[in-house]
């Protein structure tokens, strides 16, 4: 019994001197080797989302398509969580992508905030034009991040060859959300 309890309480010190470092784990979607655990972005995705009690920010070039994460999204809103969204505009207000993402959330997300980057006009202080939303990542209560390759959409959740890296715990999850909340707070990002 000693050596039980005493096994216990050094796994019990272990897992506590872990916890603040985070644990990563590995995201994919498409063709599997069996050699290597791995969990699919949509199934990632949506228990991100569903892991947010205060606030959840999604960044994607495009969202269409995706109905299971238009629900996570919902029952999100329904929970009081706040949703932000920061996607690639159309090219018909600005944006370097045929599809209305914005348009898209703004019609299946009502209440979420949606922004677009187009500071200083869609140039840069060199005057070249501003690239584009490329980065795709979503992170949950400053606890939680998911950073993938994948956009939100059906092709990127069901059909494409996709990797990301799920962050939990650990500083680096609230130190993106600190960089994308500071996006908003300097107007590098525009509300829609």
């Amino acid at each position: 019994p000693r050596q039980v309890a005493f096994a216990l309480r050094a796994a019990s010190r272990t897992a506590a001197i872990q916890e603040p470092r985070g644990t990563v784990e590995l995201v994919w979607s498409g063709p599997s080797t069996g050699l290597v655990p791995i969990r699919h972005t949509e199934q990632v995705l949506c228990e991100v989302i569903e892991s947010a009690r205060h606030r959840i920010f999604l960044v994607s070039f495009v969202a269409y398509e995706v109905e299971t994460i238009m629900k996570a999204l919902q029952a999100a809103i329904g929970r009081g969580v706040r949703i932000d969204v920061l996607l690639e505009a159309s090219k018909e207000h600005g944006g370097k992508v045929s599809v209305d993402s914005v348009g898209t959330m703004r019609d299946r997300i009502p209440d979420a905030n949606v922004f677009v980057w187009t500071a200083d006009g869609g140039k840069m202080t060199d005057g070249r034009p501003i690239g584009s939303v490329h980065a795709k990542c979503a992170v949950a209560d400053g606890r939680i991040a998911f950073l993938t390759s994948a956009n939100l959409s059906q092709a990127a959740m069901e059909r494409n060859m996709e990797l990301g890296v799920l962050v939990r715990g650990g500083h680096l999850p609230e130190e993106l959300h600190r960089h994308l909340e500071a996006l908003i707070s300097t107007e590098m990002v525009e509300t829609v």
